[in-house]
């Protein structure tokens, strides 16, 4: 089976927002000014697409000890 893609078009995302902080590495944010200058979206575009992206593909992994205890989603 194949690796997901994130494929990334040219439109603007819509939604109730809400605003968040994180810091980045200055490497990482040039690559992001790179497809947000390739798509014709903004930072804050990308980055939600990509959130959104890695949740859907996410999967978490428990140790044994810690399946005992109340760590649940």
């Amino acid at each position: 089976m194949s690796e997901p893609v994130l494929r990334i078009s040219p439109k603007k995302y819509s939604g109730e927002t809400t605003i968040i902080s994180m810091r980045l590495a200055k490497e990482l944010v040039k690559d992001i000014d790179a497809v947000a200058g390739f798509t014709g979206r903004n930072r804050n575009e990308i980055l939600t697409m990509s959130l959104e992206f890695a949740l859907q593909h996410m999967e978490i992994v428990v140790k044994e000890r810690e399946e005992n205890g109340s760590h649940q989603m």
